[in-house]
């Protein structure tokens, strides 16, 4: 596989789970990806959120993509291994806030002050299928 495979995945299925740390607790909620490209996996989050904080105190975190098909026998998963960065560039910012700013709707005031963007741009991919139940340690990884 290639970065391309994996970014194709991470696009055609932004709904996805990312696992933080909460001191020694894992922690775990489903997000939506902004966006992936060869830059890396991009995401945002409001800063009041406990999932800021933990991604401020520890910047480690695992991302599971799925499929989600009507048919278990082609499930498959997408697993990503990495540190995640906080990304301080206004123009980003600028897309990423039109691409949310419904949130506000829903939040009741700007999300402007609050918004925060991260991406993973290194670690590890690896897919999962239910052919690889038994075969987790034998997958092929990409280190990007």
């Amino acid at each position: 596989m290639e970065l391309k495979d994996y970014i194709k995945f991470a696009n055609d299925h932004p709904v996805c789970y990312i696992a933080t740390t909460d001191g020694d607790q894992p922690r775990i909620r489903a997000v939506l990806m902004w966006y992936a490209d060869e830059t890396g996996f991009y995401f945002e989050t409001l800063s009041p959120k406990d999932m800021s904080e933990q991604l401020h105190q520890n910047p480690k975190v695992e991302i599971c993509y799925y499929n989600n098909p009507e048919v278990l026998d082609h499930a498959r998963s997408m697993r990503l291994t990495g540190e995640i960065e906080f990304m301080n560039d206004p123009e980003l910012f600028e897309k990423a806030y039109e691409a949310r700013k419904f949130l506000e709707d829903i939040v009741g005031e700007s999300i402007r002050p609050y918004l925060e963007i991260f991406r993973v741009c290194s670690g590890d991919l690896h897919f999962w299928t239910m052919a690889d139940v038994m075969k987790e340690k034998t997958l092929e990884h990409l280190k990007f």
